[in-house]
Formats: structure tokens, sequence, C-alpha cells
């Protein structure tokens, strides 16, 4: 019986806990090679042996994702050991939480490297690679899997840094999709709501895992069959679409969309604007609450 992913190689970052763990294993039990890369070599190395006593492949890689050149080492070992590559998932991050007045420069800088350089770096090497196969004529299908967050879509409170990062990481999806499609190369993001050691430490009662046995809502493992199912080549015509997973429950972030605009015709007033924007907050709705408001 074939399985979904047969004969795919993957590079999952932060994959040595948390969602990046559940990922890979997942990948690999739907048949593909996993490159496993975390900063943490103990951590990865313990999701590869899961991977390789499950009958799996799987590969340990430490580059450093905010380093445009030790990055591209994920790609060279994804070549090097697998002969070929075709999904990255991003999905290592960090939290440096401090409310918007009290937040350090170093604070802010290491969020932003992590998430939004951390997506753009292997990501890029990627892409030279699956270009040069396109325009040597050769099939490709691709894929960037980019981790948003509800954060990112609606705010945070306590998290600017990191709500700024992931609305960059759902801008940067769109780019990719209209850029690269042409390349055979698909992109979309989920903002997954899972327990993790990023959310232990302030949904830890609202997250625990029941005790009774019953259904494990906030489970990384709920989160693992949409990032797997869109690594596949079942997914070939789905792009620029940012995903929400939580539970048992999938949707899609329709983001920003232009409304219907007061048109006057000529240029407004500074007096008159107050009128339009009257008109346009009661015919539309409010946007959805920042969160931790």
């Amino acid at each position: 019986m074939s399985r979904l992913c047969d004969g795919r190689v993957v590079i999952i970052t932060g994959a040595g806990g948390g969602l990046g763990r559940s990922y890979a294993l997942a990948f690999a039990a739907e048949g593909a090679a996993v490159i496993v890369n975390d900063i943490n070599q103990q951590a990865a190395q313990q999701t590869v042996d899961d991977i390789v006593a499950a009958g799996g492949k799987a590969s340990v890689n430490t580059s450093d994702i905010t380093n445009f050149e030790d990055s591209a080492r994920a790609v060279k070992q994804a070549l090097d050991e697998y002969g070929d590559l075709h999904v990255v998932v991003n999905n290592a991050g960090v939290c440096r939480d401090r409310m918007f007045a009290s937040m350090s420069e170093q604070e802010w800088d290491q969020v932003i490297a992590v998430h939004l350089k951390g997506h753009f770096c292997i990501s890029r090497h990627a892409v030279d690679y699956w270009r040069a196969q396109s325009k040597a004529g050769k099939p490709v299908d691709a894929r960037i899997i980019n981790t948003s967050s509800g954060a990112g879509l609606n705010g945070s409170i306590g998290q600017s840094n990191y709500a700024a990062a992931k609305g960059g990481i759902a801008s940067l999806t769109l780019n990719q999709s209209a850029e690269l499609r042409r390349y055979g190369i698909t992109a979309n993001a989920l903002a997954p709501s899972a327990r993790t050691a990023m959310t232990e430490g302030v949904f830890a009662d609202r997250m625990k895992k029941p005790e009774d046995g019953s259904f494990d809502h906030f489970s990384p493992d709920n989160i693992s069959p949409l990032v797997v199912w869109l690594g596949s080549p079942e997914s070939k015509d789905v792009t620029g679409l940012v995903f929400e997973n939580e539970g048992g429950k999938i949707s899609i972030a329709d983001g920003w969309r232009s409304t219907e605009p007061v048109d006057k015709g000529a240029r407004w007033e500074p007096a008159e604007v107050g009128d339009a924007i009257k008109v346009l907050r009661e015919r539309n709705p409010a946007p959805q609450k920042v969160y931790g408001t």
C-alpha cells in the first residue's frame, strides 16, 4: 500500500521537539526521508532514532537557520544523502515576550531573526535548487510550508516582536506563492494552536493533557496531518493560503481584503474624512480582537 509521501525528501526546522518532532515522525510514517534540523543536537538525534526505530529514514542537521551560509548545509545534506528535496517546513521559533514599552532591542532582534530570517534562509537555498531543476526541464513538485500564528494574524498583547514576525511570515508566504508557482513550487502557511515548549509557560492549564483519556485537543499530533498533506503530491494545486489548525478544526485565515470604498470622486478635505470613516466602520464588521484584550 502506497503512502502519502513515499519518495519525498523533507527538511523540518526545530524538529527536535514539539510540533517539529511531531511533523518529522508523521512525514516519516508516510514514507518521507526527513532532515531533522535543530540547534539541540541531542534532541534532534532522539527524533532521528525514533524514526529509524520505526523503520523510517532520517538524519540530524544542526544548521543555524538564521545564518544564510550555514543554512545551505541543510539543503546540501538532503541532496547528498537522499538525492533530492521536495519540502521545506519552516517550524523553528522562539519567544521573548514583553510589553512593547519595555522590550529591548535584543529581544526584538532575536525573535525577528529566528522567525522571519529563519523562514528565508533554508527556503532560499531550496528555491535555488528547485528553480535550476525547472529551468533544466525537469519536473518540480516542491513545497514551502511556513509557520505563522494567530498572534501574527490578529496581534497579541506582550508579543509585539513575535506578532510582527509571524505577520511578516504570512505576507512572505503570499509573495512566495505568487512568484514561485511558475517553477512548480507551492507556498502555504499555517497558524497552529498546540501544546509546545513555547505555549506551556503561558497556557499550561488550558492546554494540559486530559487525564481521563479523552481527546487531547492541544496535542501537537493534531497538527501533523495537515502539514503532511500540504507536503504531499496531493496538494499541488493549493498555494498562497494560511490555514488555522487546532484540535480537530481546520480553517482558512481570510486575511486583509479591501472593503467597498467611500468614493467622493474628488480630493477629500480633512474635515470631511471623519464622516467617511464613520460610514466605513458602520458598513464593515469589526476586526478580530487582539489576543489578550
